[in-house]
């Protein structure tokens, strides 16, 4: 005899909702949005219209540079990033390679939305993470935030979005975000609370006011860690980029999706490799640049 036979009645199943109760609890979730979306989905629009306007004005001022042009400013800015003449050959060659196979427009699309985004996610990650290193409280609250941010499948809260915002480029975009700020709020908050004690003390010794401990002791020593975040989250947002195209963000991600849905090796595997050579650009031009800004900061604290 099974053990389950042996159990009483009650313990031989789990305990749950009946199926009517089940239904009408989903039923109440899925009206309740709806009728929040109906309500307020044209305010939550209007709210996001800048956004999209910065994003369809940088993406078209990217579409319509000339693509030699588009190659020296990208040199120029990755020598002043990583003053590396490998690094800068490299980039220039991958953007040659991905332009000769057709690559072009696309990837200039999907350098526009992770541009965009990562400037969204640091100019609203790295306030977040100031705060939670002065309250342990906020940190509290603000942590588990995170936790479900990063760990929730990204086909999950694409649902709302696309239900309050349709189907284009905002909504993507905000996708792409969701994803990919946490890395940045947790370093750096990280990084100014592991800014050593002494330091601090000295500072208030020397009569430093909390604006001037935090703008010219704590961030400047917690650069390396908010360089981290930075990079993180650039990786992150590059990895979004195919799941994001499929409510409408353009670019590479775009071509994979379709690549996948079709089954051509050859194109996924292209715009695939693409996505590497931008996401390798732009990790070793953040960790230079961050390792820089860090070695500067160590000669003027020392």
């Amino acid at each position: 005899m099974a053990l389950k036979d042996m159990l009483p009645e009650v313990l031989a199943e789990f305990p749950k909702l009946g199926r009517t109760d089940l239904r009408d609890f989903k039923k109440g979730i899925d009206e309740t949005f709806r009728g929040f979306s109906r309500e307020y989905g044209e305010l939550i629009e209007n709210f996001f219209y800048p956004l999209k306007v910065f994003l369809v004005w940088f993406e078209k001022l990217l579409l319509a540079t000339p693509w030699p042009l588009m190659l020296i400013i990208v040199a120029v800015l990755v020598w002043l990033g990583a003053r590396s003449w490998v690094l800068t050959i490299g980039t220039t060659l991958s953007l040659l390679l991905i332009g000769y196979l057709g690559m072009w427009d696309d990837t200039m699309r999907t350098l526009a939305l992770v541009s965009v985004s990562t400037f969204v996610c640091i100019l609203v990650g790295i306030p977040v993470g100031i705060l939670m290193s002065k309250s342990d409280r906020l940190q509290s609250i603000i942590t588990p935030i995170l936790d479900i941010m990063q760990t929730i499948p990204a086909f999950v809260y694409l649902i709302p979005v696309l239900l309050l915002l349709g189907i284009g480029k905002v909504p993507g975009l905000i996708a792409v975000c969701i994803y990919a700020i946490p890395p940045v709020v947790r370093l750096t908050n990280l990084g100014i609370r592991l800014v050593d004690k002494d330091v601090l003390e000295a500072a208030d010794a020397f009569g430093a006011s909390p604006s001037q401990k935090m703008f010219k002791v704590q961030l400047p020593l917690a650069l390396a860690n908010l360089f981290a975040g930075v990079n993180q989250t650039i990786m992150m947002a590059l990895a979004m980029v195919v799941v994001a195209s499929m409510i409408g963000a353009p670019g590479l991600g775009t071509q994979v999706l379709k690549a996948v849905q079709n089954q051509y090796l050859a194109l996924g595997l292209m715009n695939g490799l693409a996505i590497v050579a931008i996401a390798i650009v732009f990790d070793r031009v953040s960790q230079k640049f961050g390792q820089r800004l860090q070695k500067h900061s160590e000669v003027v604290h020392g």
